[in-house]
Order: structure tokens, then sequence, then C-alpha cells
């Protein structure tokens, strides 16, 4: 595992129960000012593997990324089981529920 990947995870795994953050910000927390995809790389390829809370990252407009048949279904479903508000149309309101 690089250092890179290993910075990207442990900020994923800092986002506590309840709460989300977006791809841009986990990048620029684990110090990759343009490193978002970056972040989507490691949580589609290591998500399983380090039992990542990859429901708890969305974009930074508060909208889900996935598509209807894709996850975005179970996204949802994870993040109101946490108590995480999310609209019919696929939000999250940053403000209240982001870190």
């Amino acid at each position: 595992m690089t250092d890179t990947t290993r910075r990207i995870i442990e900020q994923i795994l800092a986002v506590p129960r309840g709460r989300v953050s977006c791809y841009r910000d986990i990048a620029l927390k684990a110090g990759l000012p343009n490193g978002a995809r970056s972040t989507v790389r490691v949580l589609h390829s290591l998500s399983e593997k380090y039992a990542l809370p990859w429901h708890r990252i969305i974009r930074s407009n508060g909208s889900i990324a996935l598509r209807e048949g894709e996850g975005r279904e179970l996204q949802i479903t994870l993040l109101r089981s946490e108590g995480v508000k999310v609209s019919p149309a696929g939000r999250v309101d940053m403000e209240r529920f982001g870190l």
C-alpha cells in the first residue's frame, strides 16, 4: 500500500457515524490538493478489504454520486440508518451533516 493510499484510508475511517464528508475534503485532509479522484479510486477498490464507511463519502454539493442500480439506494439507506437526512433527490445538507 502506498503512503497516499494509507493517508486517504485514514481520513475515510475518521468520518464518524452520522456524518459525511466529500471526496475533495478527504483528499485535502490526506495532503492531496487535487486528489478527489484518488479518493474515488480508493473507495472503489478497497472499501470491502478495509471495511471503509464508503457510504459516508459524497459529492461536495451534498449529492450522492452513485446512480440508481449501482449502489445509490444502499448508500441512502445506510446514511439514513445513521441519522443522516437524505432528501428524496439524494441530497444531504453538508452544513448540518458534513465535517
